[in-house]
Parts: structure tokens; C-alpha cells; sequence
């Protein structure tokens, strides 16, 4: 149903005496890839919902008719009509990136946005310790051979062992903990909300507090959004406070990581290997020197894919809206003036 747009409206109905009638929250536009299934899903949440499945192709166009927004707006949308115009009640973001709703207009704004962070926090450890091992076990080295057909037995490292930091503890990065933590490893961690470290980890500083445990670490996984404070927030100065031969691990967003530095850091040995999901400009330039370094491992920004990500998506998306038409707390409500939901919003 990608592009097509679907509307369904059913006469009013009773409501429970828990649900105040709808006023002017009637249209519901979706964007993101539903299928006929995952609608009728969305539509059974209330039956006096107007359901328009806009796609890609139809969002710009039909968000100037939406109560409430559900998706990813992958192109170019009138945020500043939309707001102006006064109709839009709620924005639920499909994505755990937001900078594609959180602009300016939408920032000033009082309509409230929630998005999808750590739904999905499972599948990105996985693809974490998967990069991670991989590189840890000179698996491109040995993939590199496999294509030459050369069987010969090259060194590999240790995971067990290293001190490991990760930058970024909410969802995704508690969940990397508990993947990393039976392995053996010593963690580190920092966030802007620092907590009590749970059990897998060491100590959780404050944010600003980086640079104090770099000095420390064979392995910095970064898992933190996509925010003005976080942007660039790795280069030069945090790459050369590593130790010498460390991995930097990326399954977060790919501007926080100043590539240029990144490519002479490996380049020069100062760090030996580089585990991206992401990059800062995507798709990755095919002349970027990344692709050649014999000690990357890139993949296409997957690290939260799922084979049921649309079916879990859509399962949160209709608890969500329940919430709002409730009057209940939404799950993952964003803190506009940080970018991303504070503590007690978040999914744990």
C-alpha cells in the first residue's frame, strides 16, 4: 500500500465511558511501509478515525490534512504550513531518529512527538556484537583470504577481557550492556541522564564527562541520538585519547563521528578497526577511503532491522494511540529542547 492512500471513516460511535468523542483528532495520516493488515489494525483503535495511508509519495500533500502523524517523512514536507495552519495534535514518529519532524517550526510548537527509540534495542545489540566480534576476529581478514581460497592462520584478538565504553545508555545501550556482559568485558558508560549503573556496568558518568574514560577503553560503542550536542561529537582530540589500537563501534547515527578523522585515526593505527552501521553522509560516497581500509567493517544503516519491524512498530504505534486518545502519558514522549525522550518517557 506504499503510496496509495486509503481513507476510512465509520459514523460515531459509542464511546467507553473512559473516552471523551473525538473533536478535530479525526484524520490519522500514515507514512511509513504498512501493509492493508497493519491499517485495519491501526483503524480498529478507534472507529471514528479517518485512516489515510499516504506514502512516500502522498506526505507532503496529505500531512496538511492530519489531526495526528505516524511515520518517517523521508522527503521534503511543509512543516512550517502545518504548523501555521494550527490542525496538527500529535506527532509519532516511526523512526528512532526524529531530525526529520524536529525542525524548527515543529520545535517552537506545542504538539507533542514520540517516537519509536529502543523499540528495537534487541536487534541492535545484535548487530553490535556482531561487528564487533568480526573485527575482534579478523573475520574480514579471513573473508578477504576465503576469496583467495588461502587457508592460512592469521592472529586474532580478545574480546574477553577488554574495557569496553558506551556512549549513550538509554534503550539501546542498556541493551548492548546486557549483550556484551556475559562475554566477559569491563563497561563504561556515559549519559546525559546518568543513573545508578545497572548490573553489567561498571559506572555511568554524565555525558560531559567523556574524555575522563577514553584513556581506558579498547572498544567505544557509540548508541547516543542525533542532537546538536552530540554532533561531532567524536574527532580528532576523543580518537587520539583512545588507546592505541582501540575499535570504534557506530550503530547510532553516522554524524556523530567526524569521518575525516576517523580515516586518519585508521590510517595511522591509532585506532585498528572501525565497526559502522552508519556514516556521516548516507549512502556512503563510493570514493570514500572507508570502503578500502582494510580494518572497517560498514553496513547499510540495518542495525535495527527486523523481519517483524513493521508488525512491532505498528503494535506500539496503536498503544501509543490509545494513549493519546485516552488523555494517558505517551510512551517515548520527546523532550523538543534535547531531541529525545528523558528518563521516565523512555522505554527501558
Amino acid at each position: 500500500m506504499l503510496g496509495s492512500v486509503v481513507s476510512r471513516q465509520i459514523p460515531a460511535p459509542v464511546y467507553p465511558a473512559h473516552r471523551k468523542p473525538l473533536v478535530s483528532t479525526r484524520k490519522v495520516v500514515l507514512c511509513y511501509p504498512v501493509e492493508a493488515r497493519h491499517c485495519e489494525q491501526i483503524a480498529r483503535v478507534d472507529p471514528a478515525i479517518e485512516l489515510v495511508d499516504a506514502g512516500q509519495s502522498g506526505i507532503a500533500e496529505k500531512l496538511l490534512e492530519a489531526d495526528i502523524f505516524i511515520g518517517h517523512a523521508k522527503v521534503s514536507v511543509p512543516w512550517d504550513e502545518v504548523v501555521r495552519q494550527g490542525r496538527l495534535q500529535w506527532i509519532q514518529s516511526s523512526a528512532a531518529g526524529l531530525d526529520h519532524c524536529l525542525v524548527p517550526a515543529v520545535l517552537d510548537s506545542a504538539i507533542p512527538v514520540s517516537g519509536v527509540s529502543g523499540l528495537f534495542a534487541t536487534q541492535v545489540a545484535e548487530q553490535t556484537l556482531a561487528m564487533l566480534l568480526g573485527l575482534v576476529r579478523s573475520m574480514p581478514t579471513f573473508y578477504r583470504a576465503q576469496q583467495q581460497k588461502e587457508f592460512t592462520r592469521r592472529p586474532t584478538g580478545d574480546l574477553h577481557g577488554m574495557t569496553v565504553g558506551i556512549v549513550g545508555l538509554g534503550g539501546n545501550g542498556r541493551q548492548i550492556a546486557r549483550a556484551l556482559a556475559p562475554l566477559g568485558v569491563r563497561i563504561l558508560a556515559t549519559d546525559l541522564f546518568p543513573c545508578p549503573p545497572p548490573s553489567e556496568v561498571e559506572v555511568v558518568l554524565p555525558a560531559d564527562q567523556l574524555d575522563t574514560i577514553l584513556p581506558e577503553l579498547d572498544v567505544l560503542i557509540l548508541s547516543a541520538p542525533l542532537t546538536p550536542a552530540t554532533l561531532g561529537m567524536i574527532g580528532q582530540q576523543q580518537l587520539s585519547a583512545l588507546k592505541r589500537g582501540a575499535i570504534l563501534v557506530n550503530v547510532a547515527r553516522g554524524p556523530l563521528v567526524i569521518e575525516e578523522d576517523l580515516v586518519a585515526a585508521l590510517e595511522s593505527g591509532q585506532i585498528a578497526g572501525a565497526a559502522l552501521d552508519v556514516t556521516e553522509v548516507e549512502p556512503l560516497a563510493v570514493e570514500s577511503l572507508l570502503w578500502e581500509l582494510p580494518g572497517v567493517i560498514i553496513t547499510p544503516h540495518v542495525g535495527a532491522q527486523s523481519g517483524r519491524r513493521i508488525d512491532e512498530t505498528t503494535e506500539f504505534v496503536c498503544e501509543n494511540l490509545r494513549r493519546f486518545l485516552d488523555g494517558d502519558p505517551l510512551k517515548n514522549l520527546v523532550d523538543k529542547q534535547i531531541g529525545f525522550p528523558r528518563p521516565p518517557h523512555a522505554l527501558p
